[in-house]
């Protein structure tokens, strides 16, 4: 099973520093999350100098908040990336929670699923080379990977898993260890429900730290600051896997229900983390 690394939010400066580690350790992925108003950098922007400063490891949106963006533009963003990097974009969607993220580009956040799924139809088609329609031709350039690059859809609701069987390649779960073998379920069941070739790739995410207290407290703080909103930070900091035992065995566990990849989310900023993670994977 792969293991990737997800980067913390709270110094962008130090990203290409986490990124060079991760792609020289034994990690599969790095993963950057969305948000529009909050104080992280986007993304897409992000990875692709990330991915500059790698060779090898793939880098992943985890997960990128597409109803608020343009679809168009999404789309070419993506296939850019694909294309430069040889196919190490994994475009994790999703539709988010947060009421301000859709008021600050005015879109309406009552319609974001359907909006989503419209989405997904037009940028398969642009990143098979067809044309976007009216007369518009196609739009480039071509990803690296045939039919575009890989998409992974996030969410807990049944429409969320069920669009994964419908457009996407796999799903990523951010979820409590005990909630994902019922998504991982839900999900396959639907892919099958589908008539989808092959199985579903399933990614989970956990939230670590690992180092002394003050790397601990500092993610912890993090965590609580970027969960504020849910009424529920308390409960989300209370997961935070803080020993290399509770990490091994949380990798474990996740690969006994079937998980391709783990995404170890980190939230602290040192980036020794990431050693301390190689030589617990």
């Amino acid at each position: 099973m792969n293991v990737g690394i997800g980067l913390p939010i709270g110094d962008p400066s130090l990203l290409p520093t986490w990124a060079r580690r991760a792609d020289a350790g034994p990690f599969s992925s790095i993963g950057l999350l969305d948000r529009l108003v909050y104080d992280n950098p986007e993304p897409l922007t992000a990875l692709a100098i990330l991915a500059g400063a790698t060779s090898r490891i793939r880098v992943q949106t985890e997960v990128l908040l597409a109803p608020t963006r343009d679809t168009v533009l999404l789309a070419k963003q993506a296939a850019t990336i694909d294309r430069m990097t040889g196919g190490r974009l994994v475009l994790g969607l999703g539709v988010g929670t947060r009421a301000d993220d859709y008021g600050a580009v005015g879109a309406d956040m009552r319609v974001r699923g359907r909006r989503l799924d419209e989405q997904l139809a037009v940028m398969r088609r642009l990143w098979s080379g067809a044309e976007l329609g009216d007369g518009i031709g196609p739009v480039g350039p071509r990803p690296a990977r045939q039919g575009g690059p890989e998409v992974l859809l996030g969410g807990f609701r049944p429409a969320a898993l069920q669009r994964v069987a419908r457009w996407a390649d796999g799903y990523l779960a951010a979820a409590p260890v005990p909630m994902v073998a019922d998504l991982f379920d839900i999900v396959r069941r639907a892919w099958r429900a589908y008539g989808r070739e092959g199985r579903p790739r399933l990614v989970a995410q956990v939230s670590v730290a690992l180092g002394p207290e003050s790397v601990i407290d500092e993610a912890r703080a993090a965590m609580l600051g970027y969960y504020d909103f849910t009424g529920m930070a308390d409960r989300m900091a209370a997961g935070l896997l803080t020993t290399s035992a509770a990490v091994r065995a949380t990798i474990a566990a996740l690969a006994d229900l079937g998980a391709d990849e783990v995404m170890l989310y980190c939230y602290g900023p040192d980036p020794d983390q990431v050693d301390r993670l190689a030589d617990v994977v």
